[in-house]
């Protein structure tokens, strides 16, 4: 599937191709060993204008489409995956809401700071007993006047040590269940009554600020409500959907940058006399890493340009994800096992690679979860 692209926008395919290989890559170890990104980095993010990609012009973004996000996610998760969930949370699930669903007074009165990186977005949905059923939510919103009291924990929440403005879902009515039961709030980090939790420590993601969210009688004015009362479940699938084609071109680029590497040390390695690249094991094994690559970026294409044209993307998002997400395992075991021993050693990124892929079959709806939701499409429609 070919798929076309602005001049503009292959300027910027090549600018953050540039930045990730020449900027951020010489700072991968240091992301990893101190689990934390340094601020030059972000600095230059901003700088690039990577934290308004979703965001429309008016309010200060670029405002990419579908396929031009999913063209700079690409190039982005060639870097440390770690580094990229800061920008793509944002962006993604951390954004969308806001830019979709939100009134006219809360964009303008966040939108341009969130496109321009000096408020950072998350998104709060998982809870403690509410991964994958995210309609057993225990969070609790209660009205009260022109304000909503919030109560419950949210944990897993990518971003929320670092972030200024959350995207919280909690039941408004038990009794309507998640269909009419739910609602969207926008909650600042400065609201009384929101408790930020210590940074999680995690297999991979390294850099990736991660933590929980405890609401303990939180104050949120009713202005602050996102979308429809009692409509936050439906729009939480909204935004997940469109925010799994983004994970799943970030696992495409991630798989491009491991091809690229395997292959490079395929030709340096020599063992019995020749380089292993003449080995037909090592070149069937980057043949079906490059195969499986390209059938995993055609179906997250193919997801972004149904977005874009308006139609529901509820199943096309669910298979990119749930592909992109186990290519990019497969992919990264490959990439290991051609470098061998050396694949194995903490300072070199197929290491780094093969852990942070494992959250990708895990995070955003588990695959299992996307396999259901594939299965239950395609019965509906025969």
């Amino acid at each position: 599937m070919t798929i076309t692209i602005t001049d503009e926008l292959q300027q910027m395919k090549t600018m953050i191709k540039n930045f990730v290989d020449n900027e951020v890559d010489p700072y991968a170890q240091q992301i990893e060993d101190e689990d934390s990104i340094p601020p030059h980095l972000i600095e230059k993010a901003k700088d690039l204008g990577l934290f308004g990609i979703s965001i429309p012009e008016e309010h200060g973004g670029i405002g990419l489409d579908a396929v031009g996000k999913a063209v700079v996610l690409e190039q982005l998760g060639r870097t440390h995956n770690g580094f990229v969930s800061l920008i793509s949370a944002h962006t993604g699930i951390g954004s969308t809401g806001i830019v979709k669903l939100a009134s006219e007074y809360l964009k303008q009165k966040y939108l341009p700071d969130m496109a321009a990186g000096r408020k950072i977005a998350a998104f709060a949905l998982s809870e403690p007993g509410a991964g994958s059923d995210a309609t057993n939510l225990s969070t609790q919103a209660e009205k009260d006047g022109a304000q909503w009291v919030l109560n419950g924990t949210k944990h897993f929440i990518t971003n929320a040590p670092v972030a200024d403005v959350f995207t919280v879902f909690a039941v408004t009515d038990k009794e309507k269940g998640a269909k009419g039961g739910i609602t969207a709030f926008l909650v600042e980090k400065d609201f009384p009554g929101l408790i930020i939790g210590k940074q999680d420590k995690k297999m991979g993601l390294r850099g990736s600020y991660t933590a929980q969210l405890i609401f303990d009688n939180c104050i949120v004015p009713e202005e602050n409500v996102i979308g429809e009362v009692g409509m936050g479940y439906m729009n939480a699938l909204k935004i997940l959907g469109e925010g799994r084609v983004g994970l799943a071109a970030r696992a495409v680029g991630s798989c491009d940058k491991l091809i690229e590497i395997s292959a490079s040390y395929a030709k340096e390695r020599v063992q019995f006399g020749k380089p292993i690249a003449e080995n037909q094991a090592i070149q069937w094994m980057l043949a079906d890493m490059a195969t499986e690559t390209e059938a995993a970026r055609t179906l997250t294409m193919m997801a972004a340009e149904k977005i874009d044209s308006g139609k529901k993307v509820i199943k096309e998002a669910a298979m990119a994800k749930l592909f992109a997400s186990e290519v990019f395992n497969k992919v990264a075991d490959k990439a290991v096992q051609i470098h061998g021993g050396i694949g194995y050693i903490g300072e070199y990124p197929v290491e780094r690679f093969y852990r942070d892929a494992r959250i990708t079959k895990i995070y955003e709806g588990t695959n299992e979860i996307q396999r259901l939701i594939v299965a239950r499409r395609i019965l509906d429609e025969n």
